[in-house]
């Protein structure tokens, strides 16, 4: 059983007398910065100038500076970035000020279990992953409550390192749902595979494929996204509230038995061996190599992939849907 750590388990203490600094203002930071802020912990802000997220943060009361003097102002940077900014981020604005006693916090493992980022001695690396939107960190915090976290250590220079992250955890509401142990590792490889084969790539391509099915067949378009994209929010609301057997339990028989049916013949024992291919390419660093690659040489396939998934039917049936539909 993995251990999870609740509000009793973390003391605000870890961070008295220490400012975090937060490189990076986008939904996650905004989220994660303004409870910070109201759990009496002391913030600065890094965003670059002229942005929208730069906006939010002064409209939000804060004074972004450079993220080279978050580095030497802060004794916990957090870096929220983007993935394949973070590492050139380091290296030229917060590596040359690190000294020992500071510590390195990030919501995502990629950079550190990759080793895009190799922090110096003496200096402590922890994760604390809200499973949620920052956005929704705020609001659940507002409201009193928290969203579920990950927290993890993969360097404990100072002997406490961990008491500092649930800290940090506490700080933005994620005790008070409950923060999970685990590693750089297994966060970053679990949370690549369920992006990859499940709720992006593999929801997305199982959708298309649906939808052209059914338009192939001779249906109409209209009719096509409606039950195989649209109304597919009413069953992930089901999952995500109940579970698969609630889930199940709330939908007709019909649907249910052909859940059960016809179901395992689309996600078979052939899905579920390119799944593992998937996820040995994330393990050994592939995908991260490959993406990292097109990412910093212009993102030539990247983009081509976005414009010719935007260009598909699906999306022009979609858009004129929508239109219809007043209260999305």
């Amino acid at each position: 059983m993995a251990k999870v750590y609740y509000d009793n388990d973390a003391d605000l203490k870890h961070l008295e007398g220490k400012t975090v600094g937060v490189i990076g203002y986008g939904i996650q930071g905004r989220g994660q910065t303004l409870n910070l802020r109201d759990s009496g912990v002391s913030v600065v802000v890094s965003e670059l100038e002229g942005t929208i997220n730069h906006k939010a943060a002064v409209e939000d009361g804060f004074k972004p500076i450079p993220a080279d003097q978050v580095a030497q102002k802060a004794d916990i940077i957090m870096i929220l970035t983007q993935d394949p900014l973070q590492a050139q981020i380091y290296e030229k604005a917060v590596k040359p000020h690190l000294k020992k006693g500071q510590a390195l916090a990030f919501s995502h493992g990629f950079n550190i279990h990759f080793k895009k980022i190799v922090a110096p001695e003496g200096v402590d690396v922890f994760m604390v992953a809200p499973k949620g939107p920052g956005s929704l960190v705020r609001k659940l915090y507002q409201d009193q409550k928290g969203v579920p976290a990950l927290v993890a250590v993969e360097k404990n220079a100072s002997g406490k390192a961990l008491e500092i992250a649930l800290a940090y955890a506490k700080a933005i509401g994620g005790t008070r749902a409950g923060v999970i142990e685990t590693t750089f590792k297994e966060e970053t490889e679990t949370d690549l595979f369920g992006e990859q084969a499940v709720l992006c790539g593999g929801a997305t391509a199982l959708i298309q494929a649906g939808f052209e099915t059914l338009v192939e067949a001779g249906y109409q378009p209209e009719l096509a996204y409606f039950e195989v994209l649209h109304e597919l929010k009413l069953i992930t609301d089901l999952l995500y509230a109940y579970g698969m057997a609630g889930m199940r339990q709330r939908v007709s028989d019909t649907a249910e038995y052909g859940d059960l049916t016809r179901g395992p013949r689309l996600i078979n024992e052939g899905v579920k061996k390119e799944m593992k291919k998937v996820l040995t390419e994330i393990q050994s660093g592939q995908f991260a190599d490959e993406f990292l690659k097109d990412y910093h040489s212009g993102r030539k396939q990247f983009d081509a992939l976005r414009k010719a998934g935007a260009e598909h039917s699906i999306e022009t049936v979609g858009q004129n849907l929508r239109k219809m539909m007043k209260w999305l």
